[in-house]
C-alpha cells in the first residue's frame, strides 16, 4: 500500500441477479477522504454498488481493492473500517445504548464506552439521558435512522457509505444526518460515498458525481439519464412523458443502451422558442433552487411528467428570468445532442 493508493479501486467488476447482469464496471477509483455522489434512477444499480463497496457481497467477476490491497467480503481487515447506512435502519432488538455499543464490543474496544456513546448520540442530535436506555421499537423513523448513524460514527470509520440515508425521515433528522456525515470527513478524513435523491445536497457537498444507469457508470456526473421505455412512433424513437409531451430521441445503435444528455446542452427559458433549433421543448415547473458553495451555481430542480431535471444555473440568468420555485419554464435541447451509452 502506498500513500497514493485510492480508497477503492474496482477493475472489471460485474454482479448478477440470477442470469441478469445488474452491474458492469470496467474501472472505478475513489480517492481517500473524498465525497462521491451516486446519481441515478431507482433500480439503476446504486444500492448494489454500495453493498459491494461495503464488502457485503461478492462480485461475479473482477477485483475490488481497498487501500491498495485486494479485499473480499467479510474480511477481518475491513470490519469496522467500512460501514454502510441504508434507507431502512437496521437496529438490534435492544436498547439504543446496546445498539451503539455493539460495534465497539465486537472489536473489544470498550474503554470509556459510556462517554463515547454520549458523544455519538450528540453528533446526531440525540440526548443521552433521553435516548440511551430507550428500546429500539420506541423510536420514530427519524430517531431510528439517527441511532443507526451514531452506531456507525462511534467506530470512526475510514469509509462511510450512505444509501438514501434521509429518504424516509423528517426534515430535522435529515439535516442532522447530513451534518454528521460531513463532520466525519472533516474530523477524521472519512471517505464518503452517498446515494441520494437529494440532488441539491449531493452537488453541494460532493467532490465527484457519478451517474449510474442499468448498472453502467457515467463518470462525470454531468449527464442526465432519460430512462426507458422508449417508443417507436411517427417521429421515430421517443420517450413518452404524457399525452401532450414526449422527448424526441436519435436512432439507437442497439437495444439495451440508455439515452443520455449532458446538462450543459439544455437551454432554459420562460417561453417556447419559435424557430427550429430545438426539436425538444419540454414544459416543466421549478421545484427547488439551492445555491452551491463549490460551483457558485444555483442548482435548480425542474419537474416534467415522469422525470426530474437538475441544472446548475448562473445566478445572473436566474435573476434576469425571475426564476423561483413554482414558476413554469421550458427546457430546450436537440435530439442530436442525446447520445446512447
Amino acid at each position: 500500500m502506498t500513500r497514493t493508493d485510492p480508497a477503492y479501486l474496482l477493475e472489471n467488476v460485474t454482479y448478477l441477479y440470477g442470469d441478469k447482469k445488474v452491474l458492469d464496471i470496467a474501472h472505478l477509483a475513489i480517492a481517500k477522504g473524498s465525497i462521491t455522489g451516486l446519481l441515478g434512477p431507482n433500480g439503476s444499480g446504486k444500492s448494489t454498488l454500495l453493498k459491494l463497496l461495503a464488502f457485503a457481497m461478492r462480485p461475479a467477476t473482477g477485483k475490488i481493492f481497498f487501500n491498495g490491497r485486494r479485499e473480499y467480503p467479510f474480511s477481518p481487515n475491513i470490519r469496522s473500517r467500512v460501514t454502510l447506512v441504508t434507507q431502512k435502519p437496521y437496529l438490534l432488538r435492544r436498547t439504543v445504548y446496546e445498539n451503539i455499543a455493539y460495534g465497539l464490543q465486537i472489536r473489544r474496544d470498550t474503554a470509556d464506552i459510556q462517554t463515547r456513546i454520549r458523544r455519538a448520540l450528540a453528533r446526531v442530535g440525540l440526548a443521552y439521558e433521553g435516548f440511551a436506555h430507550r428500546q429500539w421499537h420506541a423510536l420514530s423513523g427519524g430517531e431510528a435512522q439517527r441511532v443507526a448513524m451514531a452506531a456507525r460514527l462511534i467506530l470512526k470509520p475510514k469509509v462511510l457509505l450512505l444509501d438514501e440515508p434521509v429518504a424516509s425521515v423528517d426534515a430535522q433528522s435529515a439535516a442532522l444526518i447530513r451534518q454528521a456525515a460531513l463532520a466525519a470527513r472533516k474530523n477524521w478524513g472519512t471517505t464518503l460515498v452517498i446515494a441520494s435523491h437529494d440532488l441539491a445536497w449531493l452537488f453541494d457537498c460532493s467532490d465527484t458525481q457519478i451517474s449510474i444507469n442499468n448498472g453502467t457508470l457515467f463518470s462525470t456526473g454531468m449527464e442526465i439519464i432519460i430512462p426507458g421505455p422508449y417508443t417507436t412512433g411517427r417521429q421515430g424513437l421517443t420517450k413518452i412523458l404524457d399525452n401532450s409531451q414526449c422527448i424526441v430521441l436519435p436512432p439507437a445503435a442497439r437495444s439495451g443502451k440508455a439515452a443520455i444528455i449532458r446538462r450543459e446542452k439544455i437551454h432554459l427559458t420562460t417561453g417556447r422558442e419559435t424557430d427550429n433549433r430545438y426539436d425538444n421543448q419540454l414544459k416543466g415547473q421549478i421545484q427547488s433552487m439551492h445555491m452551491t458553495g463549490k460551483q457558485q451555481e444555483i442548482m435548480t430542480t425542474i419537474a416534467v411528467p415522469e422525470m426530474t431535471f437538475m441544472l446548475g444555473l448562473d445566478p445572473e440568468l436566474t435573476g434576469s428570468l425571475l426564476l423561483q420555485p413554482g414558476k413554469e419554464v421550458f427546457l430546450m435541447f436537440r435530439s442530436q445532442d442525446i447520445v446512447w451509452r
